[in-house]
């Protein structure tokens, strides 16, 4: 799987997309990461690539032109199955999201900056939008670091275990269970003696109430969800 993330300050990005398991998926040739640096399009003396938005108010928009000439330079590349904007009014990003998006070869990222973008490029570009919270960060580099990690993981034989990303949370809507490793007894405390049976079916069984239970008082959001099999 390939991203191209087109963005102002690209340097923010060297450092999550080049360790821990994202490391190894572009290792082992199962992800490409390609960061673009946006001034590289622009034009003048200046390299500029925001300006003032018409109608007044504060804040910078980054311009058209220079966002144009990236993609339509990636576009003559190859096939692009999505052009994403990382943008706080966009589809919240959630695991079945990332399912449906770890299905795809080739993505471009574009992140959002000062203001926003010129509306122009949403219109004519831009196929999906996603945000990563109800909330604003100063760009989107970060949000387009956790939409790499979250999509990269799911592809195949990126992780060790194959079937890790299958027990994740949220992936049927329900949290994770608790888990415990050695030693058997810390401070008293005992690891529940179902884990330490050895009987699948009985563990699984105490899985999935754990994380109905958990699920149920954490996330009742969730669970709601759980329960109408939406």
């Amino acid at each position: 799987m390939r991203f191209d993330i087109i963005s102002v300050l690209p340097e923010l990005l060297e450092s999550p997309l080049n360790h821990s398991i994202m490391k190894r998926a572009k290792d082992k040739g199962l992800l490409e990461v390609y960061l673009h640096q946006l001034r590289d399009y622009a034009t003048g003396k200046h390299k500029q690539v925001d300006d003032y938005q018409f109608g007044g108010g504060a804040g910078m928009v980054m311009k058209p032109e220079p966002i144009a000439a990236c993609i339509e330079q990636l576009m003559s590349e190859r096939n692009y199955d999505e052009i994403i904007y990382t943008s706080p009014d966009g589809q919240c990003l959630d695991q079945q999201l990332c399912n449906r998006l770890s299905m795809k070869q080739n993505v471009i990222i574009l992140c959002g900056h000062y203001k926003g973008i010129d509306e122009r490029i949403r219109q004519k570009y831009i196929t999906m939008e996603i945000s990563i919270g109800d909330y604003v960060l100063s760009g989107g580099e970060l949000a387009a670091a956790v939409l790499v990690d979250s999509i990269g993981r799911l592809i195949p034989g990126v992780l060790n275990d194959e079937t890790s990303a299958l027990f994740d949370s949220f992936q049927d809507d329900l949290l994770a269970p608790p888990v415990y490793t050695r030693p058997a007894e810390w401070e008293g405390m005992k690891v529940p003696d179902v884990l330490l049976s050895g009987h699948e079916k009985m563990i699984d069984d105490w899985r999935h109430d754990q994380s109905m239970e958990r699920t149920k008082a954490r996330r009742p959001d969730l669970w709601e969800r759980f329960q109408n099999g939406v």
